[in-house]
C-alpha cells in the first residue's frame, strides 16, 4: 500500500476512533424526602420574603451586610480559591490542545571559520580547495498529530473538564464558606457585646447596693459580713468583664482579617451595642435530593468522581497502540544566495508508532491505581452527601430549639427583674435579708447572659441552616459562568 494512503487511511480511523474504558453514570445515593426538622421552616411567618441567594441581607442589620459584601469581595482564602480556578482553567487548556495538531518552525543561519590546529582542521586543510570559512542555512516548519484513536487524550481532556469544573465549585463553596463565617463572627461579636453590657449594668447595680449598704451598716442597720458579702459578689461579677471583654477583642480581630483588613480596622464602627441580627423564618428549604445541585461542595466531589473515572479509560488506553503523523517543510543551503531555490528544498511525511507491548504488568498496575481511586472519590461523595443532610438536621434543630430557649429566657428574665426590685424593697423595710437580694441579682445576671447567648446561638444556627442548603449562590447562574468557553 502506498504511504500516502496509508497514512489517509490512519487519519480516517483517527478521526473516528473509538473511547475505552467505562463512561460515568452518576451514582445513586440514599436520601429522605424531606428533613425531619423542616416543620420549623414551614412559610407565613416571614416578615418579609428572603432571597436564598443574598440570604445575609434577610438579617435586616446593614452592617451585617455591608461586611458580608466586603468579605466576599476582598477576602483572601477566596483569591487562593480563584487561582486555583485558572490553574485547573490551564490544565483543561492543556488537555484539549493535545487533541489538536501541533506545528513549529525552527531557523538558523550560522557562519564558522574552521581552525587548521585540531585533528580535524589538520585533515581538512590537505584537502584541495578546502575553504576555511563556511555559511549555512536552514528554515522548517515542522507539524505533528497524535492520533487519539481509542480515546486516551479524549478521557485526559474529560478528567481536565471535571477537575476544572471542580475547582469552580470548591471556589463557590468557598465564597459560601466566607459569607457564613463572616455572618458568624458579627453575630459572636454582636453578642459579647450585649454580654458585656448586662455585665457592666449589673456591677453598677451591684456598687450601688455596696454604697447603701456600706451605708447602713455605718448606722448599725447591716453587719459588718453583708457589706464583705456585698463586695465578694460584685468583684465576682467585675473579674467576668475582662474575660467578655478579651473575646470581643478576639471577635473583631477575627472579623478584620475576614473582611482582609489588618486587625483594629473596623473597631470604631463596630463600638456600642446594637442588637442581636434576627434571622428571618425560612419559607422555603427544599428537600434533600435538591443539595445534590445547590451546595457546592458536594458538585465538586461529584465533578472529582468524574475526573477519576475517566482516569479509569485514560489507563485502560495504554493497553492499545498510539500512532502520531507528522511532516516537515523547509529549505537549507549553504549560500544565502541558493536560500529560496528549488534545490535547496526539504520535505518529509512520516507516520510513528509506540506500543507499550511488554509492560502490561505495569499498565494493569496503573488501571488498579485508577480503580481505587475512583472508588475513593465514591465513597468520598457518597459520605459527602451523608454529611450534608446532617448538617441540615443539625442546623435546623438547633435554630428551633434555641429560638425557644431564648424565648423562655427572656420570659424568666423579666420576672426576675421584678423580683429582683421586690426583694431589694423588701430588704429595705427589713422583710428580707440581703442575701434574698444578692441571689435575685445573681440569678438575674445569669439569665440574662443565658438569654443572649441562647440569641446568638439561635442566630448562628440560622446561619448555619443556610449555609448547610448552599444558600449564598445561584447553581444555575453560576454554573453557566464557571463553564469554559
Amino acid at each position: 500500500m502506498p504511504p500516502f494512503r496509508t497514512i489517509a487511511l490512519v487519519l480516517s480511523i483517527g478521526l473516528s476512533g473509538c473511547t475505552v474504558g467505562p463512561d460515568y453514570r452518576q451514582p445513586p445515593v440514599a436520601l429522605a424526602e424531606r428533613y425531619l426538622g423542616s416543620a420549623a421552616s414551614e412559610p407565613g411567618k416571614a416578615a418579609v420574603p428572603v432571597r436564598f441567594e443574598t440570604w445575609w441581607e434577610g438579617f435586616a442589620d446593614p452592617l451585617l451586610t455591608q461586611y458580608v459584601d466586603q468579605a466576599l469581595a476582598r477576602n483572601l482564602d477566596l483569591t487562593q480559591a480563584q487561582a486555583q480556578v485558572t490553574q485547573a482553567r490551564a490544565g483543561l487548556g492543556l488537555a484539549s490542545a493535545a487533541l489538536a495538531p501541533s506545528a513549529s518552525v525552527a531557523g538558523q543561519a550560522a557562519r564558522a571559520h574552521q581552525s587548521v590546529e585540531t585533528p580535524l582542521g589538520q585533515v581538512l586543510d590537505t584537502v584541495p580547495g578546502y575553504d576555511r570559512n563556511g555559511e549555512s542555512y536552514e528554515l522548517n516548519l515542522d507539524a505533528r498529530w497524535d492520533l487519539d484513536l481509542f480515546g486516551g487524550l479524549r478521557r485526559d481532556r474529560e478528567a481536565a473538564l471535571a477537575q476544572y469544573q471542580a475547582s469552580a465549585a470548591a471556589a463557590i463553596a468557598t465564597r459560601l464558606a466566607v459569607a457564613a463565617q463572616t455572618a458568624d463572627t458579627y453575630t459572636l461579636l454582636r453578642g459579647l457585646q450585649a454580654r458585656l453590657a448586662i455585665a457592666q449594668a449589673q456591677a453598677k447595680t451591684q456598687r450601688d447596693l455596696l454604697a447603701k449598704v456600706t451605708l447602713l451598716n455605718g448606722k448599725g442597720l447591716a453587719a459588718e459580713y453583708e457589706v464583705r458579702q456585698t463586695e465578694g459578689e460584685l468583684a465576682q461579677v467585675e473579674a467576668s468583664i475582662p474575660v467578655l471583654q478579651t473575646g470581643l477583642d478576639a471577635a473583631a480581630n477575627a472579623l478584620d482579617v475576614m473582611l482582609g483588613s489588618p486587625p483594629g480596622t473596623h473597631r470604631a464602627e463596630l463600638a456600642g451595642t446594637p442588637a442581636i441580627p434576627h434571622p428571618p423564618r425560612l419559607t422555603d428549604i427544599g428537600t434533600p435530593a435538591e443539595l445534590l445541585r445547590r451546595r457546592p461542595d458536594l458538585i465538586a466531589a461529584e465533578r472529582r468522581l468524574v475526573a477519576a473515572n475517566a482516569a479509569i479509560g485514560s489507563a485502560i488506553s495504554e493497553y492499545y497502540p498510539t500512532f502520531s503523523l507528522g511532516a516537515l517543510i523547509g529549505s537549507a543551503s549553504t549560500s544565502g544566495g541558493t536560500f529560496f531555490s528549488a534545490g535547496a528544498q526539504q520535505s518529509s511525511v512520516f507516520l510513528g508508532l509506540r506500543w507499550r507491548l511488554f509492560d502490561f504488568g505495569r499498565i494493569d498496575a496503573e488501571i488498579d491505581r485508577a480503580k481505587g481511586r475512583e472508588t475513593q472519590a465514591l465513597a468520598y461523595y457518597r459520605q459527602s452527601v451523608l454529611t450534608a443532610s446532617e448538617e441540615v438536621e443539625n442546623a435546623l434543630s438547633a435554630s428551633t430549639h434555641r429560638q425557644t430557649q431564648a424565648q423562655r429566657l427572656a420570659q424568666g428574665e423579666a420576672s426576675l427583674e421584678r423580683a429582683r426590685h421586690a426583694s431589694f424593697a423588701a430588704y429595705r423595710n427589713g422583710v428580707a435579708s440581703l442575701i434574698d437580694v444578692l441571689n435575685a441579682d445573681r440569678q438575674l445576671l445569669q439569665t440574662s447572659d443565658a438569654r443572649v447567648i441562647a440569641e446568638v446561638e439561635s442566630t448562628r444556627a440560622a446561619i448555619a441552616v443556610y449555609k448547610a442548603l448552599g444558600g449564598g449562590w445561584s447553581p444555575s447562574r453560576r454554573l453557566a459562568e464557571a463553564s469554559p468557553r
